[in-house]
């Protein structure tokens, strides 16, 4: 597994100076100068078609890691402090809505694989989702009895594609981490360079630099992460065929197609990396703007039972998600509405 240097501190309440990135449009191939516009957008639900394509293709350089942070002056922006539990009231609708998906699938995409409970004394320096009387919970996984890639996994995909969530839930199941590159309808850059490099206009897309496979089609992604970084099993719920997939696409309905349509923004440097795990309503909210804006990022997964729970706990000195790191603008920040409006102030154009 590789590890995630975090060496960014988050100041609590604190400024942090933000550059604007490069600026983008769909349909241009080169960039452009930055504008303020607004643009008014329905978003709408895309199907795949079926394939049995699979293709193997040589292994591709690393995925770099992200590099340290070079801070500059353009825009301010104040960090708002962590609330664990906490839903500001504007945002009721919108985690309702995005809670859908966990009802409909069963949780599937919430724990990692073989999860299990138990109780221990109290350690304040451990994580924990409860501590009562002297004693704390302490969630555990078969996750460290797996092979782990020592490089992420890189998926073309977008949000609100039924066929894409399954694959999500699986790499949430298996804990790993994954290079996002967003292909929402209409986007300019990441859409077409998968077509290019597949030959098919189909997501989800799957490469994996440490094995050098490239595939589409979600049942058979499923498979070979399992058969790759797990034990081989695919839980019941991610093999129902079609009852997976349309539980997969009734569960989006609470968000009327969100994270499905490109809107024009500016280019980062540098991808984005977000703390997150699939079945979290506050984390889609936030990979629905990642998606649209086409921004891509490294995804830190960590469902319950994930051993890097504890690890964002010693870092930051508590675990609470999404937790997003803009190497680009030096920004770290907790709250998903918040990381919304910081999105949409720093990328959108």
């Amino acid at each position: 597994m590789a590890t995630i240097s975090m060496r960014n501190v988050l100041n609590g309440g604190g400024v942090n100076r933000i550059a604007a990135p490069t600026t983008r449009s769909k349909g241009v191939s080169k960039l452009a100068p930055m504008q303020s516009k607004r643009f008014s957008v329905r978003a709408e639900a895309e199907t795949p078609k079926p394939t049995n394509a699979v293709k193997a293709v040589p292994a591709k350089p690393a995925v770099p890691a992200v590099p340290a942070v070079k801070k500059t002056s353009a825009v301010t922006y104040k960090i708002p402090e962590p609330k664990t539990f906490f839903v500001r009231p504007d945002q009721y609708g919108a985690v309702a809505g995005a809670a859908l998906p966990f009802a409909f699938r069963l949780a599937t995409g919430a724990f990692t694989s073989g999860y299990s409970v138990s109780f221990k004394p109290n350690d304040e320096s451990k994580y924990s989702v409860a501590r009562m009387g002297g004693q704390m919970v302490v969630e555990s996984s078969a996750i460290d009895g797996f092979k782990r890639p020592a490089q992420p996994i890189v998926l073309y995909e977008f949000e609100a594609c039924p066929f894409c969530k399954k694959v999500r839930e699986a790499c949430a199941i298996l804990d790993l981490d994954v290079m996002f590159k967003p292909c929402p309808k209409d986007s300019p850059t990441f859409r077409p360079e998968a077509i290019a490099d597949g030959g098919k206009k189909m997501f989800p897309y799957l490469k994996d630099p440490n094995t050098g496979m490239a595939m589409y089609e979600s049942d058979d992604i499923i498979q070979y992460l399992f058969n790759e970084y797990g034990d081989g099993e695919v839980p019941l719920t991610l093999r129902l065929g079609p009852v997976t997939a349309i539980t997969a696409g009734l569960g989006l309905l609470g968000r009327m197609g969100k994270g499905s349509k490109y809107r024009d923004a500016k280019v980062p440097e540098m991808p984005l990396q977000v703390w997150s795990y699939e079945a979290s309503p506050f984390c889609k909210v936030v990979r629905e703007t990642l998606v649209e804006l086409e921004l891509p990022h490294l995804m830190i997964s960590c469902a319950r039972g994930s051993p890097k729970r504890q690890q964002l706990f010693e870092e930051k000195g508590l675990f609470q998600v999404p937790y997003l790191i803009d190497p680009n603008t030096g920004v770290e920040m907790f709250e998903s509405a918040e990381i919304v409006e910081y999105l949409e102030k720093t990328y959108s154009l």
